[in-house]
Parts: structure tokens; sequence; C-alpha cells
């Protein structure tokens, strides 16, 4: 049996990977402290992290999916190791497309208060390893 805190995470990302993410963030408390640890950015509201952070990988990677996902309960947080796989299309911070393909392993937190809400999370993922799949940087 699944935990919620698992379904809500397993939904979040059925929900990137439709591009619906309205219904991937609905679960997020008002404030919320989200961090991609590899770019060093934390995101403070549910608006900025749709706005901004997700938004960005699916520009740099319009076929950008996640698979593979495995999910951990840890109390009040769950933890899911997947990997993304698409083709660089789009820029990538300042870098313009490169036509590539790429998949990344990531391992990332959702933490959750007591009413089970979202209030944060932690993504981490290798990120001289997509720059050198892309040809961004030497292997």
């Amino acid at each position: 049996m699944s935990s919620t805190n698992i379904q809500i995470h397993r939904a979040g990302h059925a929900a990137f990977n439709e591009r619906d993410f309205e219904a991937m963030t609905k679960e997020y408390a008002d404030h919320i402290a989200w961090t991609d640890h590899a770019q060093g950015r934390t995101f403070r509201t549910p608006q900025e992290f749709k706005d901004d952070f997700l938004p960005g990988w699916v520009r740099a990677s319009s076929d950008i999916r996640i698979t593979d996902p495995r999910y951990l309960d840890a109390g009040q947080a769950a933890v899911s190791m997947f990997t993304v796989a698409g083709t660089h299309d789009g820029p990538l911070g300042p870098f313009p497309a490169t036509g590539k393909q790429f998949v990344l392993a990531l391992c990332e937190l959702w933490h959750f208060d007591e009413t089970g809400q979202v209030i944060g999370g932690d993504l981490y993922y290798d990120q001289v390893s997509l720059l050198a799949q892309l040809g961004l940087m030497p292997q």
C-alpha cells in the first residue's frame, strides 16, 4: 500500500509529464522552500516554481520525460530516484540548443507538513554529466 505522500509525489511526476503544472503543484502550501541544488536556486512559492523552474526544463527540452521512478516513504518526506530523458532543443541557461539527446539520473525529496501539503523539496543531479552529454563540456 502506497502512502499518501508517495501518491502525491507520483501524481506530481505524472502531471509534469503531461505538462500540467497546476496539477503538479495543487498539493503545495502557499509558501515553500524548493531547492534545485545543482543550480543553487530556491523557489519560495508554488507560482514561482510553476512560472520559472518547471517551464525552464521544458524550454530546454520540449520532449523531456520523467522515467523509471522509484519512491520511498520517509515519514514527512517522500524520496524519488528517477531519470529524465529528452532532446536539448531549446536554451539551457546560457547554452543554445544542441539537438542532442540526454538521460540524467535525479534524486528528489518532497517535504510535507502535518496536514499533507508539500512545503518544499530538494532536487539533486549531476549537472556536469548533463553538460557533457550535450557536448557543452569535455567528458
